[in-house]
């Protein structure tokens, strides 16, 4: 089933989101940084009808520069509570992957109890001492990727051959890559495609993303919560999600072996059966 694109106003801002009509309990699903709702919609359609799907996009909802501090995740958290409230979501579940994972717990946290249950998908918990450190865009790591990244092609099949080059996308399932390619980007005049999330739009999320240090907030958590890491994660020396587990006052880890830091894009069907486990049984 296709979604209906939809725009909710949350009175300072328009949020677009994508919806998929269900009888059942709602379901809130967050996207990567830089990413997009559209990414989801392999497990999305499948959890229609037992549930309402919810899928916001988190890019250009508020003007925001990386070389002004970006846009801080706890204002994303601030959204995200705002336009749940607005859409009257009673004790959604929660799905939430690498920042939508962080912004989801944040909001949690914050502004809760919200969830009936949570599901974070390799969150971005970083070690504690960065959220002490100002760095500029050209120290921050993947803000400043992000200024690089290239942003312009000829064509979709172009398109498509540099991303099947990179390692980050060299695994991702073959449905999700043409999502990808059919929605995260935008056609130009001349008739190429560029990033629908402008590299520029993504270096603010990165540098707003360690705004408000989610270790001081994952114990307020009062919900069950399923974390979710990749096997073959390299980030995984780094982001001590056993560590997030043992703070959190209900929560179990498990792994799924054959992916990365992109769990969803590279194993959709494994994130599925995740989800309908942990919220149904």
């Amino acid at each position: 089933m296709e979604p209906e694109i939809l725009l909710q106003d949350v009175g300072e801002f328009e949020l677009q989101y994508l919806h998929y009509p269900g009888d059942g309990p709602a379901v809130v699903m967050l996207h990567a940084t830089g990413f997009l709702p559209w990414l989801w919609h392999p497990i999305a359609r499948e959890l229609a009808g037992r549930f309402r799907v919810i899928v916001p996009y988190f890019c250009d909802h508020r003007v925001s520069s990386p070389h002004e501090g970006g846009l801080s995740w706890r204002v994303i958290a601030d959204d995200l509570n705002a336009f749940m409230r607005s859409l009257e979501l009673s004790r959604p579940l929660m799905v939430g992957h690498s920042m939508g994972g962080t912004v989801a717990a944040v909001t949690e946290a914050l502004h809760g109890p919200m969830a009936s249950r949570m599901i974070l998908i390799e969150p971005i918990f970083l070690p504690p001492a960065l959220y002490e450190t100002d760095l500029t865009v050209e120290q921050h790591p993947l803000a400043s990727r992000s200024l690089r990244r290239r942003n312009k092609w000829e064509s979709e099949e172009a398109a498509r051959e540099y991303l099947l080059g990179k390692p980050l996308f060299a695994n991702w399932d073959p449905e999700v890559l043409q999502l990808y390619l059919e929605h995260g980007m935008a056609v130009t005049q001349n008739g190429g495609l560029e990033l629908a999330c402008h590299p520029e739009r993504e270096a603010a999320l990165f540098m707003g993303g360690t705004a408000v240090d989610p270790w001081k907030l994952l114990d307020r958590i009062t919900c069950p919560v399923l974390l979710v890491k990749g096997g073959k994660n390299e980030n995984r020396a780094v982001i001590d999600l056993g560590q997030a587990a043992s703070l959190i006052r209900e929560a179990e880890l498990r792994v799924v072996e054959e992916a990365g830091h992109l769990v969803p894009m590279e194993k959709p069907r494994e994130v599925l059966e995740l989800i309908v486990e942990f919220f149904t049984g």
